[in-house]
């Protein structure tokens, strides 16, 4: 049986998010489902008690996990101790409370930073664990290690039906654009528009790492697809296999917001992963694709910012 069927009522922890947003969107779609989710205000996720009453009696058939702190290189470096701790909070709040509720179906969004920095690429599922991490993320890493490790646990003891995951670096609609947070295309896209269109722009590196990019909706997609399964691998890449220098993205950018100076590099400042391309042979094999290109991915979110600047 699929971990869904028409009339189900799936709970999306994190709806308001860039990523849970998009998975919320989708559910909503085709009327299939009733979909569910409370803001932080409504329901800290950090305080166990609440997130398990709050499971027991709403009692969905489906629970996905995309709340999550999140944030680039630099909010990674200045707030390691939120990174873990916060992220470890909510996994063990949501992914407990929901086998204690008994609860049997739950994906969890992962990230494809919890692979080792230096490992062979494209990166399959199996490389888990078998090298350092990178240090610029390790702390965010581990608690989604923590949270994968518990799913597959729960799966394994309990026969639930709890995977994980793991998308490449996500862009979109409803993007965190605060520089102070943002990953790097939010960060470009907001540093190309406020700079006048003939001055320098500085961007963080050498440019010279490889990232691979997935509009949000595209892993919303996913996420069906893999819930809509009747079974669905522990642990999942998504992605599309494929990587560009941050360079290129650069470029990309700056042709998509029309920018016309030089770009300038900071080599002072990390440049995080060399590479990080997921191996996405296991969810090919399964069916699934990406649709949304990515220039085509990146001039949607530089519309939707411009819309949504205030």
């Amino acid at each position: 049986m699929p971990a869904l069927k028409k009339g189900d009522k799936v709970y999306v922890a994190g709806h308001t998010g860039l990523v849970g947003s998009a998975i919320y969107r989708r559910l909503q779609r085709d009327g299939l489902y009733e979909v569910i989710g409370r803001t932080i205000d409504e329901m800290d996720l950090q305080d166990q008690a609440a997130t398990r009453r709050f499971l027991e009696a709403e009692k969905p058939e489906a629970i996905v996990l995309a709340a999550a702190m999140v944030g680039g290189i630099k909010a990674n470096s200045t707030r390691p101790a939120e990174f873990i701790g916060i992220n470890l909070n909510i996994q063990q709040s949501v992914i407990w409370g929901a086998h204690l509720a008994e609860i049997q179906n739950l994906l969890f969004l992962g990230s494809s930073c919890i692979y080792p920095r230096e490992t062979s690429q494209p990166i399959p599922e199996s490389a888990l664990l078998t090298g350092p991490l990178e240090p610029t993320n390790a702390p965010y890493a581990i608690a989604k290690i923590a949270g994968l490790t518990l799913c597959d646990s729960l799966r394994r003891q309990y026969g639930r039906n709890y995977f994980t995951v793991m998308p490449p670096n996500a862009y979109g609609p409803g993007d965190n654009f605060d520089p102070a947070g943002s990953h790097v295309m939010a960060a470009l896209i907001r540093r190309f528009h406020e700079h006048l269109p003939d001055k320098p722009v500085t961007c963080w590196g050498t440019g010279t790492p490889r990232r691979e990019f997935l509009h949000s909706d595209d892993i919303a997609e996913a996420c069906v697809f893999l819930l809509e399964r009747e079974t669905a691998p522990s642990m999942v890449n998504v992605g599309t296999g494929t990587s560009i220098s941050i360079r290129e993205l650069a470029q990309t950018v700056q042709r998509v917001v029309g920018h016309s100076g030089e770009i300038e590099w900071d080599t002072s400042m990390p440049d995080g992963f060399p590479e990080k391309t997921n191996d996405v042979s296991l969810l090919y094999e399964l069916g699934w694709r990406p649709r949304i290109g990515l220039e085509e991915g990146v001039r949607a979110a530089y519309e939707w910012f411009k819309a949504n600047r205030a």
